[in-house]
């Protein structure tokens, strides 16, 4: 059987050494490989869906590595990690088809774009930190640059700034897994998470290490807290979100963001879920000052990118409420385990829903900048749905997603979070409640402000989507549509490995 995780991989890979010596025509090679790397991730999503119903890993591929360290090559995908290259794939894509204009060395920018999708698909499919590691980093390298050489007017400073942020994360998460590899003489995940279930990684860390489980847990939470990010460690994101091209900025906050929820589900609350049991209440604090501060911040802000740069930040907080919730109550209470489901399926489906609903709006800026001038200064526009009616009404439908309007995606996974969090932490669900408010304002405030009210004189003949634009982002519409009203789609798939997650972890 021919190894579909490695060829999913390598893919982008072939198609940037391609792009790259493509010249002008590096869009349309970037394109092919973008989409045939989509066809490979949705026969990924459909042969779990079909076969993964005790949400296990599934396509595994496992060979040994080096063999005198323990390392091996090890490949695999639950509901979880088919979901996130199904996701990878799609918001690849729209970020190429959003990349209109690139001035100087199309060749590069677009063969950065590929190795950025290879790095995130080896990140979502790895279980050996060792080759997980070397993903995370490719992921990491390329969106420096394409920060660094097609951002905006202050890129150095902001791309050197999400450099360090992210290395400093980065060493530490890798501190921490060297750590538990002299304890344990193993990187693999699944090993190392059967280890944490019986008590074996404890005893081990103990023996060898002395008490350092807890500064290996606060390691590993410092890694993925910055990549979510979680407050206070989210300076560096709008900077960065408004600084980068905003294609780039799709593959940021629709898809880079997911790793560090990623890691929390794959490999934080696995192996060490007693010692996050142990801070519980401050790691709940902070998931909630993540979505309330996330919301305010964009309140205030003036420009539409770091508008939805902080709103990001305060959807993924959803998350993270979710995540941090799920490890107050007892394991074997029937209702906890039903508030456990509720919960990471929210989790799951927030990731997707949130993903594709970030990648469209920023798709929308991008239209949005190309006809405007380069400015999405907020107080620039108004008035636009009188000379492109079909851009404001099909963002319209990205922005309610956003929003969590019922019948879009959006609204199906903050419905299950809270319905999962409410019963586990009914304090924090409800002072969280205030970011769905603040949220809405934002939208309703965006929506005023640039669709409705007089025409600013300079956008009275901006040009509306063409035909190719509104097919171009007419599936990722549709596909909000869809999982609103039928989110057993991903659901079906995913639930199983939620299922799976709740009888082995145990805090």
């Amino acid at each position: 059987m021919m190894p579909i995780l490695t060829t999913l991989t390598a893919l982008p890979v072939l198609g940037a050494a391609v792009a790259i010596l493509s010249g002008q025509r590096a869009k349309l090679v970037a394109t092919a490989f973008a989409l045939a790397a989509l066809a490979g991730s949705l026969w990924v999503w459909f042969s779990v869906g079909a076969n993964g119903t005790n949400g296990q890993m599934m396509l595994v591929e496992r060979s040994t590595w080096v063999a005198d360290l323990g390392i091996e090559y090890h490949l695999g995908v639950d509901g979880l990690g088919a979901l996130m290259v199904l996701l990878s794939a799609i918001v690849t894509l729209m970020a190429i088809a959003a990349s209109k204009r690139i001035p100087t060395q199309p060749g590069l920018y677009f063969a950065l774009i590929l190795l950025l999708e290879s790095g995130l698909f080896g990140t979502f499919t790895a279980l050996n930190f060792f080759h997980w590691f070397l993903f995370w980093e490719l992921s990491l390298i390329p969106a420096f640059f394409l920060i660094k050489l097609w951002g905006g007017s202050r890129r150095g400073p902001a791309a050197t700034q999400f450099f360090v942020y992210t290395m400093v994360g980065s060493v530490a998460l890798l501190l921490s897994f060297l750590a538990l590899f002299v304890a344990t003489g193993g990187m693999d995940f699944e090993m190392l998470a059967r280890f944490a279930a019986t008590g074996e990684l404890h005893r081990l860390i103990e023996a060898r290490l002395g008490h350092v489980e807890m500064i290996l847990a606060l390691g590993v939470l410092l890694g993925f807290a910055v990549k979510v990010p979680l407050m206070p460690f989210h300076t560096w994101l709008p900077d960065t979100y408004a600084e980068a091209p905003t294609a780039v900025t799709m593959l940021l906050t629709g898809a880079m963001s997911k790793m560090g929820v990623y890691g929390l589900l794959r490999l934080a609350l696995p192996i060490f879920g007693r010692e996050l049991f142990a801070i519980r209440t401050p790691l709940l604090a902070l998931a909630v000052l993540t979505v309330v501060a996330g919301a305010w911040a964009a309140v205030v802000q003036k420009d539409l990118k770091r508008i939805f740069a902080y709103s990001s930040v305060n959807h993924l907080g959803y998350c993270l409420l979710a995540l941090f919730a799920v490890l107050l109550p007892a394991a074997g209470d029937p209702a906890s385990t039903l508030s456990h489901a509720a919960a990471l399926d929210g989790v799951v489906l927030q990731m997707f829903n949130h993903g594709l609903t970030a990648a469209a709006i920023f798709w929308f800026l991008a239209m949005l900048e190309s006809r405007s001038g380069g400015t999405l200064a907020l107080d620039a526009f108004g008035g636009l749905r009188k000379p492109a009616p079909v851009l404001c009404g099909l963002m319209g439908i990205a922005l309610f997603s956003s929003l969590g309007l019922p019948g879009l995606n959006g609204f199906v996974s903050e419905f299950l979070i809270f319905r999962g969090v409410f019963p586990l932490a009914w304090p924090a669900a409800t002072v969280s409640v205030l970011g769905l408010l603040i949220t809405a304002a934002v939208i309703l405030t965006v929506i005023q402000r640039v669709f409705t009210g007089p025409v600013n004189e300079r956008f009275q003949s901006m040009p509306d989507l063409s035909t190719a634009e509104r097919v171009m982002v007419a599936p990722a519409l549709l596909l909000m549509l869809l999982l609103g009203l039928v989110p057993q789609l991903i659901l079906g798939t995913v639930n199983p490995t939620v299922v799976h997650w709740i009888a082995g972890w145990r805090f």
